[in-house]
Order: C-alpha cells, then structure tokens, then sequence
C-alpha cells in the first residue's frame, strides 16, 4: 500500500510554523508528498519543497475546489490519497497512521475523515462549531443510515481525509467543477454506490474557524448554490433543515453554559444570515453574475 499526501496551499505561511513539524513527526510518511499552490505571493512554495513537497503551481484563476483535487489525485500513483488544507495541523505522531488505518478497518469504506478539533485561540462559536460536527466516538455510515442520520449521512470534509483510489476512481472522482463541497458531493457518490463513510474520531487535526456575520453569509451563499445545483443529494439523503435546527439548540446551549446570554442575539442573527445565504444561493440563477461575485465566498469561481 502506498499512500500519498496532497495540499492545497495559498499563501501558506501563517501556518506552516505549525503544520510542516507536524508533518515531520508523523510516524506513517506519506510515499508521495504534492502541493498544488495557487501562485503564492509569499514564501510558502519554497518552504514547502524544503520540507520535501514536490509544488505544483497554479493560476488561482485554475482552482476550483473539485476539479484541482480531482487534477491532483492523477498527478499521483498511490493507492491511498490523504487530503489536508493548509491551516489543518495534525495533533499528534499517529494522525496519518490513524486516518488510514480508519480507512482500512472495514472492507467496504471508501473514504475516512478525521476530527477537527478548534484552535488554541478559537472563539465560544468556533470551538462549538467543531464540537457539533466532530464528536469523540467514531462511526461508520452507509446507506441505510440516512433515515437516521439525513443530510449528515454525507457529511465528509477534506479539511482531512483519506481516500481509496479505486473507490474516488468508481464512482468517478472529484467533480470537474463545484464552488465547494466537493467532500460531500463525492461522499454521497460512494453511499449510493455501496460504499460507507467512516468518520475517525482518533485521527485529530487542529481546524477552526472564526467567521464574521458577513463570512458566515457568503459562506452559506455559496452551499446553497451547491446544493441547488446538486438536488440529487437532498433527494437521496434528505434536506438539511433539520439538522440546522439541532445545530442552533447546541449553539444557544453552548453560549448559556459559558454564561454568555448577551450572546444569544448574535447567535439569532447569524443564523438568519446563514438561511438568507442558503436561500439566495439556492436561487443564485436568477441573479447576475456580478453579484453572484460578491455574494461569494469564492468570487473566482464565477467566471
């Protein structure tokens, strides 16, 4: 089995005072080690082929979140294709050697994704967002979890995640071209064609962010263009109402348990931004091109 580790990097520097120690002392090295950078502006393409990486760059007019994953995994050879973002910073020696042996564990997975837990210096709706989507017990899912679990049954992030390349290569790879999402959309091609998605809650990294009001508009702008663009993943798994719904009650929980009430209006008001965005984006073909830009997180994917 040999395993290969692909990044995608711009301007990377923040992080890799963190990320490139962490690489080095996991105890599972990856066979092939690729970065695709989009034309960094500081110097992370060169500290990147220090610590080892073979760099590719690109135009950031070239990336687009499935078509630059899917150039990547044929730019490799591996069996085994683990994903990282740049600011996802493995938190002990065995990350890797954990995420693959997840992947591994039982016949039929095709992809593993692994824990996300917040930053030292993540904020109270932060850390919660990491503790509602990345809780301490792992779990595989198929299929016929989706009554269960719905819209969740797809749930993947290549923030970190290993995948078998016979499996990404069946149920035909990345897409050429989503604004984002790219994790669920190939999750949900691997349950309907029976394969599971195990979620290893052992395998951590450190990933979190802190979004403003506005961020947090654009970046559900922009899952609703997806899932308006991808219905058949609702119809196959359910819509995602009502997890929303679970994830507001956990939000106002966690703000009442830090003894943050004055917190709660914000807490209102951000998810009527995220439903707003969700709406628009849903409808985004009515809109102009030019706003569609600058309703975006990501405007370089409105060509």
């Amino acid at each position: 089995m040999s395993v290969a580790l692909i990044i995608p990097t711009r301007n990377a520097g923040a992080h890799l005072e963190r990320l490139l120690p962490a690489l080095a002392r996991q105890t599972l090295q990856p066979d092939e080690f690729l970065v695709v950078d989009s034309s960094s502006r500081d110097d992370s393409v060169a500290r990147l082929r220090g610590a080892g990486a073979r760099v590719e760059v690109i135009e950031p007019s070239q990336f687009n979140h499935g078509g630059t994953r899917r150039w990547a995994s044929q730019q490799v050879a591996a069996d085994v294709l683990i994903y990282l973002t740049q600011d996802a910073i493995p938190a002990t020696p065995d990350t890797f050697a954990r995420i693959v042996g997840a992947l591994h564990g039982e016949p039929d997975i095709g992809v593993a994704y692994g824990r996300q837990l917040p930053h030292a210096d993540a904020g109270l709706l932060g850390a919660q967002a990491r503790r509602f989507n990345y809780p301490p017990v792992s779990r595989t899912k198929r299929l016929v979890d989706a009554g269960e679990l719905g819209i969740k049954t797809c749930f993947s992030s290549d923030s970190f995640s290993v995948y078998r390349r016979d499996a990404l290569e069946a149920v035909g790879g990345f897409p050429e071209d989503v604004i984002g999402s790219e994790d669920a959309y190939v999750a949900a091609r691997m349950l309907l064609s029976g394969y599971a998605v195990r979620y290893a809650a052992d395998a951590e990294v450190h990933h979190s962010h802190d979004y403003r009001l506005l961020e947090e508009f654009r970046r559900y702008f922009d899952i609703g263009v997806f899932y308006g663009r991808e219905r058949w993943i609702g119809e196959a798994f359910g819509a995602a109402s009502g997890e929303g719904l679970r994830y507001v009650k956990a939000e106002l929980q966690a703000v009442l348990a830090a003894g943050a009430l004055w917190r709660v209006p914000e807490v209102l008001l951000r998810t009527a931004a995220k439903l707003l965005g969700y709406r628009i984006g849903q409808g985004e073909r009515y809109l102009d091109v030019g706003l569609k830009r600058r309703l975006s997180m990501f405007p370089g994917y409105w060509k």
